[in-house]
């Protein structure tokens, strides 16, 4: 498949990148310094601003898929979704946030006591971003969140899938690694299971 992936240089989009890679995919990799993107076989590295919703758009278009793996306080959700759309591809994938996910009926993560302060505004502005998703009615979107914690680590292939509720292990511990988180979002493109839905991955 043809995958185009804005944010490709980051610690996830570096990992989604590699892994789809690795599965044979044809690659566009966006960063604003494409330099920072690492040569793999059929990676085409390109220049973009996800700002820039018009020149996303062309840099997605022709494409099977589109991933955004960008920090949400460093880019606009209403520009990406519109990216998306003026597009024309097939499906849009978002690295998603675990501040959104539920740890009761109702009650989100980063709405709870404990929740770390500095990451409080750019897990709402997540939240925001799968509100709005929820809100398309044309786009073939899918959000996945990672767990708690989202860390590097190893590519072990063995992992729990979920749906809005926070996914947390045996030990209490709610994690996962980008490696892993990888595995997750390329077998969705693959084997399409979670069409217009957040889903989650965790150990």
């Amino acid at each position: 498949m043809k995958i185009a992936i804005a944010g490709a240089s980051g610690r996830a989009g570096s990992r989604i990148t590699a892994e789809l890679a690795r599965r044979g995919h044809t690659v566009t990799a966006i960063a604003r310094n494409p330099e920072k993107i690492a040569a793999l076989p059929d990676v085409t590295a390109k220049k973009g601003d996800v700002d820039d919703q018009a020149g996303l758009a062309a840099l997605w278009a022709g494409h099977d898929a589109a991933i955004s793996s960008v920090h949400f306080l460093a880019s606009d959700p209403a520009k990406l979704i519109g990216a998306a759309k003026e597009s024309g591809v097939g499906r849009y994938l978002v690295v998603g946030g675990a501040g959104s996910l539920e740890v009761a009926p109702g009650v989100r993560l980063v709405t709870t006591p404990g929740f770390p302060a500095q990451y409080k505004a750019e897990a709402t502005r997540g939240g925001e971003f799968l509100d709005l998703l929820r809100q398309e009615k044309d786009l073939n979107w899918t959000f996945l969140s990672p767990s708690a914690l989202f860390v590097d680590g190893e590519r072990t292939g063995k992992f729990r899938l979920g749906t809005d509720q926070l996914l947390t292990a045996m030990d209490g511990k709610s994690w996962i690694s980008f490696e892993d988180f990888a595995v997750a979002l390329a077998d969705e493109i693959e084997r399409p299971a979670h069409l217009r839905q957040r889903f989650t991955v965790g150990y």
